[in-house]
């Protein structure tokens, strides 16, 4: 068996690379400062992104919201069990499809939904100065999304 060693300069190579590395260590500390200023409403990141995929003037489909969220559908019943638990939404057989299910904000959902955004605003303009403005003249949130964009 040939020697199956990684030269160090391959592993610097990749560090500093690796477009997978950059997104993932970008989306954690970006996840982290949401999950920081959202501690206060009782929510993390990702159950404000459940909740306002839910915001919406008729109950949704699990299908579609996973694939807004890009979670699967076991991903997706899991995230769901806390928030149903705590009153925020409502998982229902739906109507029209006896084998699917139907989400609906709460009441409670709305109200903790619309506590959160003033957050959200704040934290999302915080991390947006954070991206400046790139060599191109186009703001620096504006170009990461559409580079983000392209990749899915």
């Amino acid at each position: 068996m040939p020697d199956a060693t990684v030269p160090y300069a391959t592993t610097l190579h990749v560090r500093d690379h690796c477009l997978c590395l950059h997104l993932q260590r970008a989306a954690r500390r970006v996840a982290r400062r949401f999950d920081e200023a959202l501690r206060p409403m009782g929510l993390t990141n990702g159950q404000f992104s459940l909740l306002m995929s839910l915001n919406r003037p008729i109950p949704a489909r699990l299908g579609p919201v996973a694939e807004v969220l890009a979670v699967d559908r076991t991903t997706l019943t899991a995230a769901l069990k806390p928030l149903e638990r705590d009153g925020l939404l409502t998982v229902t057989v739906d109507p029209e499809d006896r084998r699917g299910r139907v989400l609906a904000l709460t009441p409670a959902g709305r109200d903790r939904l619309a506590a959160a955004v003033p957050i959200w605003r704040a934290t999302h303009a915080e991390i947006e100065g954070w991206l400046g403005t790139g060599d191109t003249g186009q703001p620096g949130p504006d170009r990461l999304r559409a580079d983000l964009a392209a990749l899915f």
